[in-house]
Formats: C-alpha cells, sequence, structure tokens
C-alpha cells in the first residue's frame, strides 16, 4: 500500500511540460461563409494534437481581438473569414499584435476580408477578386525553402478554386507556390485568368511580425489531404516561430 501511494504521490507532482506555442483561429464571416470551415477547424485542432501546440476557436472579435486577449498567442490564423469582421478599436489592436512580433495566417478567403482597410490589404498580400469554377491543375512549386513545403512535388495534380487576385499590396512578398493556368479553364464560371503568374501562397515579413498565406482550403475534403495539412502547418509554425528554413 505505501509503494502504490508514494506512486500515486510522485505522478501527481511531475510538471506538465507546455504546449510550443498558441494559436488563435478566428473564423468570422460576414459575407459568403465556406462549409470547409468546419473541417478547417477540425484539421487544426488534430494539427495542434500532432505537433503539440494549443488552439482556440472563435467568431467573436470582441471577446479576443484587444491587447490582453491577442498577447496570449504566438499567431492568429484567418480561417475563410470574408468581409468586415473588426471594428476600428479591433484593427487597432491587431496593427499593434503584429507590429509587436505576433504571426499571421490567412487560408483561402482570409484574402476576401477587409477590403476597405489598408494595413490588412497588406499584411494578406493580394486581395481575393473572383474565381473560375472548382477544377483541376497542376501546382507548382516556387519556392520549396519554407516549413511545410518539403511534401509537394514540383508539380502536383490538385483540385481547388482558384482564386484571381488583385496587383500586390506589399514589396516584401516572397512567393511559395502558383497554378498553372494552360492546365485549367480559368475563364469558366467568374475565372478570366491572372496570366504568366497566378500565385497561390506567399509570406512576408511585416514590422516585427510574421505573415503566411495560402489561396488552397475551398473544398472541405483538402482539409484531410495530409499534403495541404504539413503545409498548413509550416506556415503556422513559422508566422508563430519565426523558425524553420531549411538548407539549401
Amino acid at each position: 500500500m505505501r509503494l502504490v501511494v508514494a506512486t500515486v504521490l510522485s505522478l501527481a507532482t511531475t510538471p506538465v511540460l507546455a504546449a510550443q506555442f498558441d494559436v488563435l483561429v478566428f473564423s468570422r464571416t460576414a459575407g459568403w461563409h465556406h462549409e470547409s470551415i468546419h473541417e478547417g477547424v477540425a484539421a487544426l485542432r488534430e494539427l495542434g494534437r500532432l505537433h503539440d501546440f494549443n488552439v482556440f476557436w472563435t467568431e467573436d472579435a470582441k471577446r479576443v481581438f484587444n491587447d490582453k486577449e491577442l498577447a496570449k498567442y504566438q499567431a492568429v490564423v484567418f480561417l475563410s473569414t470574408t468581409g468586415d469582421v473588426l471594428d476600428d478599436e479591433q484593427q487597432r489592436a491587431f496593427e499593434r499584435y503584429i507590429g509587436a512580433g505576433g504571426g499571421y495566417v490567412g487560408v483561402h478567403a482570409a484574402a476576401d476580408t477587409e477590403h476597405g482597410w489598408p494595413w490588412y490589404r497588406k499584411l494578406v498580400g493580394h486581395m481575393f477578386v473572383t474565381h473560375p469554377a472548382v477544377q483541376s491543375a497542376v501546382l507548382k512549386v516556387e519556392d520549396g525553402n519554407f516549413p511545410g513545403m518539403e511534401r509537394f512535388a514540383p508539380r502536383t495534380l490538385v483540385t481547388e478554386e482558384w482564386y484571381e487576385f488583385g496587383a500586390s499590396q506589399s514589396g516584401g512578398l516572397r512567393y511559395l507556390l502558383s497554378v498553372d493556368e494552360s492546365t485549367y479553364r480559368p475563364e469558366t464560371g467568374k475565372g478570366k485568368g491572372m496570366g504568366a503568374f497566378h500565385p497561390v501562397s506567399w509570406y512576408q515579413q511585416v514590422d516585427s511580425g510574421r505573415a503566411f498565406y495560402t489561396a488552397l482550403g475551398h473544398l472541405p475534403a483538402t482539409y484531410a489531404d495530409p499534403v495541404f495539412r504539413h503545409h498548413l502547418y509550416g506556415g503556422i509554425y513559422w508566422a508563430a516561430t519565426g523558425r524553420g528554413f531549411r538548407a539549401k
């Protein structure tokens, strides 16, 4: 009996190791609401368990977009947000958060968010304009020297809603993925195409913070794809820590 009690006491006093970082997932929509948000939240929670980071999901901007709450997180994921989701005070708090070294991760419709906020347009890098019908096309690696890019083949057949973007809003963008427009029909639906270079994912330093964006993630099933999940985690890891580049 004494041995059992001693063992229990020993386990009770064993320190619990903290997760490597904390991530806020924000998915409020004031426009189109993607059905894939549910799968996206589930995938991010599973990535948190796999890679030992904490995930807090909310659509309550008032609760979290203030200095005190944002300071708890090393990165904020805008998961297919749309429209005007933050008021002026919340916007200023987020600007301070990034300025102080916080990380931003934009997924898919995050580029269709806060079109009237110039600072956010610079943060996300390009703003959504339109898209063609969902279809398969060849995804190309532009730069493999970034966390989460290890599992992409140089050219990969992917099915997606290929967002078309306006001009770059920042001079510091570094591109990771593009789509080959010759491999699909950009004129379907409302699409027009972007020409010789059609970006899909990129990253940049913003003030003292970091910003990563991927246009992938329209379809619910995409969040079950291990290559996409690894890509998403790589962006989160870099945004949260600033680490993870592989030597060339």
